[in-house]
């Protein structure tokens, strides 16, 4: 039953529709993007993230809008917009401010402003608050309130959607925090923590993935090891993986907003308290790094001028999502050794390559034929699905079926085609 709560919530991405969506079920919602391309999109029922299905969308009561003014009189307020890092890795607060500049107008006396987005420990009570207190004209803590719960949202995996995950919750006082948490509890059956505070609930969500971003260095690192001594390093993880407490993460490239940018902001705030955060941005290098290494090593695996083609360049497998694809650190670095490369990704907007990164995606795999090299760089469904035929009929004879993924390794190749993997 739709209660009379009325919310808001800032940016309709990855984080915010799936929200909106879930929360309409319960309140009166308006979901606010500055994109006026989004917000029509959505009001049709399309969400190119492909996050909500159409009749979902269609048959929710979110009323998405570009107009700030149609966000007065909501009692909650939650932020949803993006925390890029600038061409130096330093946290860019920008879409965080701007947000709290356009929100802090429309705040009355009691209003809850949350902000879910990935910060470093201190933003959301040190930058968030002063800027809606200058732009409202309200006193923090005393006439309006803050609160911080992080995104979880895993593009792209249908089960650990918004509505079925514990959310970490945190208000400056505790009448905020356990409001909060009865509007959160309402979409996900009650499965809400309630952190002792703000800076706590924003410290826990900036190491859950700095800590991926770590163990995923750790794989990155044994894996260019193990390529000197001859070793897949597939093989050695299906036979660690038997002890029943060895991690199971894998080797590749790491991009995405979330774990190539989040340890950034820790790292950021650690070094401002004069502490040199080494095992993090050590993690950081050598995932950043794993894109050249890839290159080197299929560069000294075929002739000079070669025609490669890469499969896949959105961040990761099933999701259209371009931003801080490291897929590009191959192509860049193939295209600098002298190859000509070709990329086709089904799943990927031909726009948003073309405007991100410059490059004109393949429309079909249909009549490709010659290539000296075919990189697996992410594991689409419609990747994984393809066979020796298809692979005989893209390659030369002797051409190198470069899998980046791990998802070809099973598939036996004829001779001479050759085979590379991490």
């Amino acid at each position: 039953m739709t209660t009379a709560t009325p919310i808001s919530v800032v940016g309709l991405g990855y984080v915010g529709l799936p929200l909106a969506v879930a929360l309409a079920r319960h309140h009166r919602v308006i979901g606010f993007d500055i994109n006026s391309d989004r917000v029509a999109e959505i009001s049709r029922g399309e969400d190119r993230t492909d996050e909500i299905e159409s009749a979902v969308l269609l048959d929710s009561r979110l009323r998405a809008t570009t107009t700030p003014e149609d966000m007065a009189g909501s009692e909650i307020f939650i932020v949803t917009v993006p925390t890029p890092v600038d061409a130096d890795k330093r946290p860019n607060l920008g879409p965080v401010e701007a947000a709290c500049r356009t929100v802090a107008p429309h705040l009355r006396a009691g209003a809850i402003v949350v902000l879910e987005s990935t910060v470093y420990p201190g933003v959301t009570e040190n930058i968030c608050g002063p800027i809606l207190a200058a732009g409202s004209g309200l006193e923090c803590g005393r006439d309006f309130f803050l609160g911080y719960s992080p995104e979880r949202i895993n593009p792209g995996d249908r089960e650990h959607t918004v509505d079925r995950i514990t959310k970490v919750v945190a208000g400056q006082t505790p009448e905020v925090a356990e409001r909060l948490g009865r509007v959160y509890g309402a979409i996900n059956g009650g499965l809400v923590f309630l952190a002792r505070d703000i800076k706590t609930a924003e410290a826990a969500k900036v190491i859950e993935n700095a800590q991926r971003d770590i163990n995923i260095a750790f794989i990155n690192e044994v894996t260019m090891i193990f390529h000197r001594l001859d070793v897949s390093v597939y093989d050695v993880l299906e036979a660690a993986g038997t002890k029943w407490n060895f991690l199971p993460f894998k080797p590749g490239l790491v991009g995405g907003h979330c774990i190539g940018v989040d340890p950034f902001y820790l790292a950021h705030r650690a070094a401002e308290l004069g502490h040199d955060p080494e095992v993090i941005l050590a993690g950081r290098r050598i995932n950043d790094a794993m894109g050249d290494f890839i290159v080197a090593e299929l560069d000294r695996r075929i002739d000079a001028a070669a025609r490669v083609l890469v499969l896949g360049l959105t961040f990761k497998e099933n999701v259209p999502d371009l931003r801080n694809a490291k897929v590009i650190d191959l192509i860049d670095g193939l295209k600098t050794r002298g190859h000509r490369v070709d990329v086709h990704d089904p799943i990927a907007d031909p726009a948003d390559a073309a405007a991100q990164y410059g490059i004109e995606l393949l429309p079909t795999l249909d009549g490709l034929t010659g290539y000296d090299c075919l990189i697996g760089a992410v594991s689409h469904n419609a990747f994984r699905a393809l066979d020796v035929d298809a692979f005989a009929a893209l390659l030369t004879s002797r051409g190198l079926l470069a899998d980046v993924q791990g998802m070809w390794r099973n598939i036996e190749l004829p001779n001479p085609m050759r085979r590379w993997q991490l």
